[in-house]
């Protein structure tokens, strides 16, 4: 047993003699003072390298020595703190009280975005989530938030800037110290009145003025202007640039206008047309209204219905929901209707989800949702991504009769235009009828003019008499 023990003590020995040697090799650099031994960041053990030395751990750092003796155990190694990594959390700066307010990721489809505007001033003070800043990107409006409560100390930034996910945008003072309120009335460019001096300064000045005999100076006639050349009746007068004015287009307009563009490029589009008589579904919706409301929390529209209806119609004539790619024709087995929505600063297309699986009260609370958050700007890119078919309603901004444009990469779009009462026979008399004109525009490459006038013709017959919905008929 004793020569066992002898024969590790030697190979210990041996091989601490090795590291010793081995580490003695990086030069004057290292100071003679030891490494102390406390806890610290990280652990280190030569546990496969050096066999029996496994117990030895020590790190060699600028302005220790490279004594190494035997410790039982995992030896911690001390790091100067010169030496450690300064780390910091997101959204901070290299001072603890300041942090960063950044571009947020914006969606996979989309890189970069126009700074629009500042909703808060330098000075102002914000909670955190608040918004301080909107990027306008191609297809929604985002929020630039306050990741910390505090106070706005500078922008970093300018409107009209194209800024990309992680941009610095703000720089947010926590203790709110050394920030001075600005508001926003006042603007850095005006400058301060002149005070008005007192009056002995004003004789103080007068007397170290010297007094200079002024020489009066014939003013010359003045030239009489030439009068205006005579322009000829026929020459066409344009108005003054003067009475122009150049708006550079948003973000979501020119995107709007370039796929606008491609559609009508693309597509052979033609338009077809027919005539619907409301009544039946504007009664049903005057019988059951009140009561829909008080089971649903939501009012009965007609887009609930016209929904249904092109669901219906969709899934008798399945190559409407059909789109052409490439060499290939793809049937879509599930219905996601877009609806068009005009807000003031464009035209977004937000997405009925499995429209075929949806009751009415499901249709018009989704809707409903959708639209606000519309005209909020606060749709999301998942939200109008998609969609299979779409609907246009004109109507409501009193549209008589319209041929939409096809949303790509859809195949076909309905639509809806204003009610109006007409004459109309009805078992052989003439009678007032509430009729609205519905129009069907398609890929004539993949849908024939059968298919689009049958497509049409469900419609005016689901929303005539909505009961056919009921008996599948």
């Amino acid at each position: 047993m004793l020569g066992v023990l002898r024969r590790k003590v030697v190979s210990s020995a041996s091989t601490t003699s090795c590291v010793r040697k081995s580490l003695h090799t990086v030069g004057p650099a290292i100071s003679s003072s030891r490494i102390p031994f406390a806890a610290a960041e990280e652990t280190s053990l030569l546990t496969r390298q050096c066999g029996h030395a496994r117990n030895f751990s020590q790190l060699v750092l600028p302005g220790c020595s490279s004594n190494l003796r035997p410790e039982r155990g995992a030896v911690i190694n001390l790091w100067s703190s010169a030496t450690l990594p300064n780390w910091s959390r997101p959204f901070c700066a290299n001072s603890g009280d300041q942090v960063d307010a950044v571009v947020p990721f914006m969606g996979e489809s989309i890189s970069d975005g126009t700074l629009a505007k500042f909703l808060k001033n330098p000075g102002d003070r914000v909670e955190v989530d608040e918004p301080i800043a909107q990027i306008e990107t191609d297809k929604v409006t985002i929020d630039v938030t306050s990741p910390e409560a505090g106070v706005i100390q500078k922008f970093v930034a300018n409107e009209g800037d194209t800024v990309e996910p992680g941009y610095k945008v703000a720089i947010i003072s926590k203790s709110g110290e050394g920030v001075e309120h600005v508001p926003a009335s006042k603007k850095p460019s005006e400058k301060a009145a002149p005070q008005p001096s007192s009056p002995a300064e004003d004789k103080k000045e007068e007397k170290a003025k010297p007094q200079v005999e002024t020489i009066p100076v014939k003013e010359k006639p003045k030239e009489s202007s030439p009068p205006p050349p005579k322009r000829s009746p026929t020459e066409l007068q344009l108005p003054p640039k003067e009475r122009e004015r150049r708006v550079p287009m948003t973000r979501l307009r020119k995107r709007v206008a370039t796929r606008l563009k491609d559609s009508q490029n693309t597509f052979a589009m033609l338009t077809t047309f027919n005539e619907v008589d409301m009544t039946n579904l504007m009664k049903l919706r005057t019988d059951y209204k009140d009561a829909f409301v008080e089971k649903h929390g939501v009012k009965l529209g007609f887009m609930s219905g016209f929904v249904k209806a092109a669901v219906s119609a969709l899934q008798s004539q399945p190559i409407v929901n059909a789109v052409i790619d490439g060499d290939d024709i793809i049937y879509r087995d599930y219905i996601d209707i877009s609806i068009a929505v005009g807000t003031p600063k464009g035209l977004v297309v937000p997405v009925l989800r499995n429209a075929e699986q949806m009751n009415f009260a499901e249709i018009e609370k989704t809707i409903n949702g959708l639209a606000k958050k519309a005209n909020d700007g606060s749709l999301s890119i998942d939200e109008m991504a998609g969609g299979s078919f779409t609907i246009s309603n004109g109507g409501v901004y009193g549209s008589l009769l319209s041929t939409p444009i096809i949303n790509p990469p859809q195949s076909a779009i309905l639509g809806m235009h204003s009610i109006v009462s007409r004459p109309m026979v009805v078992g052989g008399n003439i009678v007032p009828r509430p009729m609205m004109y519905i129009a069907l525009t398609y890929d004539h490459r993949l849908i024939d003019g059968r298919e689009a006038v049958f497509f049409l013709r469900r419609i005016k017959d689901v929303v005539e008499d909505p009961r056919r919905l009921l008996l599948d008929v």
